[in-house]
């Protein structure tokens, strides 16, 4: 597992914008549907963790604790300490999972944002198909 780079990725999340910090504002950002995954320190208390699920069934999207500290997420957030993230850009969330090294036990957590990053980019292909053809017209 190479630790560096997961949290790396966390602080180029939170330097991007595509993460959000703490209770309130994950819990927010999962009740919108921004959230596209949860990451929980490993010594987050039961309380926290327990709250974590209900953001990720309200918000419909998943959750996982990660071998880190509430410190050494902090330190990569840019804070003391911090218990939750979400991470709001899915192939942010893609590269997360990967860094974390483990792929025979985030399997299907992969595959589902391997789904939703095809999905992203086929959006993006389409919106850009569309507004050539507003442009140039339909060829």
């Amino acid at each position: 597992m190479d630790r560096n780079r997961a949290l790396n990725l966390l602080s180029l999340a939170r330097k991007g914008g595509n993460i959000q910090l703490g209770e309130e504002n994950v819990g927010a950002a999962s009740r919108a549907g921004q959230a596209r995954l949860i990451v929980v320190a490993s010594d987050a208390a039961d309380n926290t963790y327990g709250r974590v699920k209900t953001f990720s069934h309200a918000g419909k999207t998943t959750f996982i604790r990660v071998p880190y500290t509430k410190e050494e997420l902090g330190h990569a957030c840019g804070r003391a300490v911090c218990a939750m993230a979400a991470i709001t850009d899915v192939a942010l969330a893609r590269a997360f999972v990967n860094a974390l090294g483990q792929p025979e036990k985030y399997a299907e957590l992969l595959a589902d944002l391997d789904r939703r990053v095809e999905r992203v980019q086929q959006r993006r292909r389409e919106e850009k198909a569309h507004r050539n053809n507003i442009k140039h017209g339909k060829k």
